[in-house]
């Protein structure tokens, strides 16, 4: 397994659709093992193929503290969705921001597991709201995308700040 580098906003790449994957084959599921170490080491709860730079509809959850319920979905799909709910969320390609966006409250997903079968599940309040977050990722949308074009702005600016920041910091290490 592998520690994958994931992508930050506003890089470009976070806005690529993801592609159906067509057979869940060993590739599929190393990139679901990495994923999932990926997430664990930065830590968080939810992590899209797409945010680690792969073109694939594949998506990993565990919304436990105990890391006990890893949830791998291939291709998911929300089939039904109820209420709504608003929630802080963050996000491992937007680091250090959390704001409030508002989801369904429960929702039914269909997907493939690691080997390849078809399930379905139903999920509410984290965990409902933490598939739809990873599947927006896969269709190249962002949770700050829920927000006002205000808040977006700063967001990006603040981002792009830090970044630059880190590399200078890193240039001077090079030069020591």
């Amino acid at each position: 397994m592998a520690i994958l580098d994931i992508l930050h906003f506003p890089d470009s790449r976070l806005r690529n659709i993801a592609k159906p994957v067509a057979a869940v084959d060993d590739n599929v599921r190393k990139l679901i093992d990495d994923m999932f170490e990926t997430m664990y080491d930065a830590p968080g709860i939810g992590l899209a193929a797409v945010q680690v730079n792969q073109p694939h509809r594949v998506i990993v959850v565990d919304t436990t503290e105990d890391r006990s319920q890893p949830i791998a979905l291939v291709n998911p799909e929300i089939i039904d969705k109820d209420g709504i709910e608003e929630m802080d969320e963050g996000c491992l390609s937007v680091p250090g921001i959390y704001e409030t966006v508002r989801r369904a409250e429960t929702i039914r997903v269909r997907a493939l597991n690691r080997d390849g079968e078809v399930f379905e599940m139903d999920a509410d309040g984290l965990l409902a709201v933490c598939i739809q977050h990873e599947i927006d990722h896969l269709d190249g949308k962002l949770f700050v995308d829920y927000l006002s074009n205000l808040k977006r702005q700063r967001i990006r600016k603040k981002l792009e700040k830090e970044a630059r920041q880190g590399s200078d910091k890193l240039q001077k290490q090079r030069a020591i």
